[in-house]
């Protein structure tokens, strides 16, 4: 009778499990069905991401799901969007490929596993990790090894189990179906941009082509015919309405100069230029700096003011790796309603009352030229916060 329930059980056992992984797979699909739905709807690719992200941490049961994408002019991954504890402060990590599980993930293009994420000595580059997560899982988000979109980073609580090979390959699929619906994305904003430009180049070519040559005649004809006015007060009247013609060539000629000119425009924006600084400094510091980043920066903020906000974030950086000898640097940029803050706290050596305010003096000037302020603070806990904030706009720009 044991024996017989026994075998009993074991079916039982086997048929749940296989039930159970029935039911995940369907998941999956499902999953991968919103995302394509979500897309041909006209989704904007961050509520792609975070669907994404949260589907993985739903069905996986993961505390924290993140996805870093490639920074440009660097190496490393930024913290592109995350899901779980402390999100709002590993939302625009920098990530080293080198020494982190999602950088090992997007090196090497296949799925990496971590029994504790946040004691594991080979990826102790891991910025921002929470102490509190154990097994964790990066998948890249694409085949090609350092070629993909993107990674995928699971990470569970510390009591929960490590991820099975049963749970990678459908983990895995659905990545390489997100990645597919990235690369739609991205094609159809190129096609939608490349509709955009021709169509800004068939109003600027009609307005050249019809209406200035319109106004053009209908000037020379009044000029014509303010000949043939005898009355002074009349003449003066087709005079003045043959220079509110030029002028309104001269305001379309501009408009269309306008119009073209944005059509040349692929200057990266304050984000993405803010980020690759904050690249390039972590291997001065040697270590990568925590970045925050808030508000309409790429709409808000004047070209002007980005040049210098960039500027001043480069020379911030560049003294904490030189004199602070800090182990930990934090870069926040947020746009309000009217103003940009720049903040950049270290735990180093900190700044002297009456030192190194030559190095200072030229941000300072900065602010200043802008309408804006440079503060700097001395915790007493030891490091310093330097706080430099200007008008969206800028007093020298407007």
């Amino acid at each position: 009778m044991i024996s017989t329930l026994s075998v009993a059980a074991g079916v039982a056992i086997d048929n749940a499990r296989l039930y159970e992984g029935s039911q995940r797979q369907q998941r999956w699909l499902q999953a991968n069905a919103e995302i394509t739905n979500s897309l041909l709807s006209g989704s904007p690719r961050p509520a792609v991401l975070a669907l994404i992200a949260r589907r993985a941490q739903e069905i996986t049961g993961a505390e924290l799901a993140d996805i870093s994408m490639p920074l440009d002019g660097t190496d490393d991954l930024v913290v592109e969007l995350s899901v779980g504890p402390g999100s709002e402060q590993r939302r625009g990590l920098v990530v080293p490929v080198e020494g982190s599980l999602s950088g090992a993930a997007y090196k090497g293009g296949s799925p990496v596993t971590s029994a504790g994420l946040a004691t594991d000595p080979l990826y102790g580059s891991d910025a921002g990790r929470p102490t509190a997560l154990g097994p964790a899982v990066a998948v890249p988000l694409g085949t090609a090894a350092g070629d993909g979109r993107g990674v995928l980073l699971l990470a569970r609580a510390t009591s929960e189990p490590v991820f099975t090979d049963g749970e990678l390959e459908p983990l895995l699929a659905f990545a390489g179906q997100a990645a597919l619906a990235l690369e739609l994305a991205e094609r159809r904003r190129d096609a939608e941009q490349i509709a955009l430009l021709e169509e800004r180049d068939r109003i600027a070519r009609d307005l050249h082509d019809l209406a200035i040559q319109r106004l053009f005649a209908t000037g020379m004809t009044l000029q014509s015919a303010a000949r043939l006015v005898d009355h002074d007060g009349a003449a003066d009247r087709v005079g003045r309405a043959v220079d509110d013609l030029d002028e309104t060539i001269k305001i379309i000629r501009s408009t269309i100069f306008g119009l073209r000119a944005k059509d040349r425009e692929s200057a990266p924006g304050l984000r993405a230029r803010a980020a690759r600084a904050v690249g390039e400094a972590g291997r001065a510091l040697g270590h990568p700096p925590r970045l925050s980043m808030e508000g309409l920066l790429d709409t808000d903020v004047s070209a002007h003011v980005a040049d210098h906000a960039v500027a001043v974030l480069t020379e911030l950086l560049s003294n904490a790796a030189r004199h602070a000898h800090a182990t930990r640097v934090g870069v926040s940029l947020k746009a309000t309603h009217d103003e940009i803050v720049l903040t950049v706290t270290d735990n180093g050596r900190g700044i002297p009352a009456q030192g190194r305010r030559s190095g200072l003096r030229n941000l300072d000037e900065r602010a200043r030229s802008l309408g804006g302020t440079f503060a700097v603070e001395r915790p007493v806990e030891g490091g310093s916060v330097l706080i430099w904030r200007a008008p969206l706009a800028g007093a020298a720009a407007g």
